[in-house]
């Protein structure tokens, strides 16, 4: 499928799995790579589960970046397959495109994988694209980004 554009903003990003409402949550516990991404319960607390997308650059098509909407610094970076957020230079975010299934999106990372929730609390893996529930998403846009 081809790449779809997504308007920038401050998104909470649904994850399709079995069980109880999950979204895209970074913990608060860092190790190695930086704080492991998960798919959690809904929390209350926007600080750990609203992110920003938007586009590397001002081009028609090009991959966009995730960050925390709360931490302007930390974005999800890609390591070992596994998703994680980490305060790095810009540059070394994980770049993804989104593509448009039954039910929902599908995120790419810039190297052709899939972001996949296994279960509610797993870290997040980037694995072969497959017609799999837990590759699927909703983005449910919360707000412009604000130009404080």
């Amino acid at each position: 499928m081809p790449p779809i554009p997504v308007r920038p903003g401050i998104y909470k990003i649904h994850a399709h799995i079995i069980g109880p409402s999950a979204v895209l949550t970074a913990t608060e516990h860092a190790t190695k790579h930086g704080a492991p991404v998960i798919a959690d319960r809904l929390n209350p607390l926007p600080i750990e589960q609203e992110w920003i997308i938007e586009p590397t650059e001002s081009v028609p098509g090009a991959p966009y970046v995730i960050r925390l909407a709360h931490h302007e610094s930390a974005g999800i970076v890609a390591s070992d397959d596994k998703l994680w957020v980490n305060s790095v230079p810009r540059g070394e975010f994980a770049k993804f495109t989104f593509e448009r299934v039954i039910g929902g999106i599908k995120i790419i990372s810039d190297k052709g994988l899939a972001l996949r929730a296994g279960h509610r609390g797993a870290q997040l893996t980037l694995v072969p694209p497959k017609p799999e529930f837990q590759e699927t998403w909703t983005l449910e846009f919360v707000s412009p980004i604000s130009e404080d």
